[in-house]
């Protein structure tokens, strides 16, 4: 990697990575707000363009919508720069093709949005909800892979049984994602809670399987050792806000709760699962 083209390409994906998250939270407050469909058409405005559509109407759910699409089309800039500055300035082919994935799948995303407005098919939604998540692990990637650690000679550690710890990571990465898929479906058909629940043990069981042998058997590397205690850290808030979560939308409690507080607890427990 060039030198001075490498570390943009750096910041433009902690930038790219640190706009996606809060875009992930707008998302997901708009449909816990129920506001997907506040604005009718795309990619207009009610008629207006887009990026010209006054201040004074984004009132109600209009504010939440428009919002989404206005952060929306940032992180989509920020693709577009770091896509070809990786382009531009990384050596490493794998790295490039994968600024060209995020470019596709940002174009694909946005698409998606538009036509789940313009079709009202929940099936695009869903779909727009699952891809947002891979997005963001994809910018994290290359906010890592773009990183001087990353580019440097790599240490060596000695790990008895590595590859089963890798096999394990692995594993607990792809359960992630797969309840993220069915956490959408429950979100936006209200059914699949079951299968939500079934896969909500299994990755609880396997994060918190993966944290502890990492804690024994890495205690002295840094790397490994904070990120760990993260993992357990947002597990313990994920099972905490999924059973919010299912307290305000399955059960009578929901209510007697505040609408503010199903929001919290719903958009919270997507974020955090992402």
């Amino acid at each position: 990697m060039k030198a001075e083209g490498g570390r943009w390409s750096h910041r433009l994906a902690l930038l790219t990575a640190g706009a996606t998250f809060p875009l992930l939270f707008i998302g997901g407050l708009v449909t816990s707000k129920g506001a997907g469909l506040a604005v009718p058409d795309w990619p207009t405005t009610f008629g207006h363009n887009m990026f010209l559509y006054p201040w004074s109407k984004m009132i109600g759910d209009v504010f939440y919508e428009h919002s989404h699409r206005l952060v929306a089309s940032g992180v989509g800039l920020l693709t577009i720069l770091l896509a070809l500055s990786l382009w531009l300035h990384e050596q490493r082919s794998w790295v490039r093709w994968l600024g060209v994935a995020a470019l596709a799948m940002v174009v694909i995303q946005g698409v998606l949005g538009g036509l789940r407005v313009v079709w009202v098919d929940e099936v695009m939604a869903i779909v727009h909800g699952c891809l947002a998540q891979a997005f963001f692990a994809l910018t994290v990637g290359l906010a890592l892979f773009t990183s001087r650690e990353w580019a440097e000679e790599p240490r060596r550690v000695e790990l008895p049984d590595a590859a089963r710890l890798q096999r394990l990571c692995v594993l607990t990465t792809g359960l992630i994602y797969l309840q993220g898929i069915f956490g959408a479906v429950l979100r936006f058909t209200g059914s699949g809670l079951s299968l939500h629940l079934l896969f909500a043990g299994l990755v609880a069981l396997h994060a918190a399987l993966l944290s502890a042998r990492i804690l024994k058997l890495l205690p002295g590397e840094r790397k490994l050792f904070f990120p760990a205690i993260l993992l357990a850290g947002l597990l313990l808030a994920q099972l905490a806000l999924g059973l919010g979560s299912y307290l305000a939308k399955f059960t009578s409690l929901g209510s007697s709760l505040p609408g503010w507080a199903t929001v919290f607890l719903t958009t919270g427990h997507v974020v955090t699962g992402a």
